[in-house]
């Protein structure tokens, strides 16, 4: 079945995110400040197949500079809003067979919790939050980062289903955008998780861990 209406971003992902630019460590470490995360760190809270049991990787974790070219991809409304002050963007895309689910991780990471708070509503108004269709309707994430919403919609004319989160944690900006060609292959508990993951994997890259949330840990 064709997702005409809606395609999530894992074409893009795949695409897009093949070359990156160096970045150094910076941290905001003073005052309990949230730390500003590396090229590599961004990379590393993506979901991997390690974290994703049951699924397929589509595209690998991948981070890249935010230079023009990838504020495009990653701010795409009118002068690239809420790309200010960005570092890295980075993507990973997952399928699931046995209900041709598709799942894209996205992040921006930016150099102050500050600047990551003032994006935060210009892209879920300007853009994120229009991805689960015009009939789309929020539901509830739990209590995950630090900001959150969510819309589950259709993501077709045949009205598949399909959803969109997207989470502030600390200098980071999470998103997760699931479809699915069929009924029953994407549901609010699955895509809570989702999110609940990539909120955690970010969370614990900030604290200077290594990332390690996964599907059902």
């Amino acid at each position: 079945m064709i997702m005409r209406n809606y395609r999530w971003c894992a074409a893009t992902a795949a695409a897009l995110l093949l070359t990156g630019c160096g970045g150094g460590a910076e941290s905001d470490g003073e005052n309990g400040k949230a730390a500003a995360l590396t090229k590599e760190q961004v990379r590393e809270v993506l979901p991997d197949g390690e974290a994703m049991t049951g699924w397929k990787e589509s595209a690998r974790p991948t981070a890249v500079k935010t230079d023009k070219l990838y504020r495009q991809q990653a701010c795409p409304i009118k002068g690239n809003a809420g790309c200010e002050n960005s570092r890295f963007f980075g993507a990973s895309t997952f399928r699931h067979d046995d209900n041709a689910a598709d799942v894209t991780f996205l992040i921006i990471a930016y150099d102050s919790e500050q600047a990551a708070r003032a994006a935060y509503d210009v892209l879920w108004d300007g853009y994120y939050g229009k991805r689960a269709g015009q009939k789309a309707k929020a539901f509830g994430l739990g209590r995950i980062g630090d900001e959150r919403d969510a819309r589950f919609g259709t993501s077709g004319f045949q009205g598949e289903p399909g959803a969109v989160t997207q989470t502030r944690v600390g200098t980071t900006l999470l998103w997760t955008e699931a479809a699915s060609a069929g009924k029953g292959g994407v549901d609010e508990d699955g895509v809570r998780e989702f999110a609940t993951v990539l909120a955690e994997r970010a969370r614990q890259a900030q604290n200077g861990d290594a990332p390690s949330a996964a599907l059902g840990g």
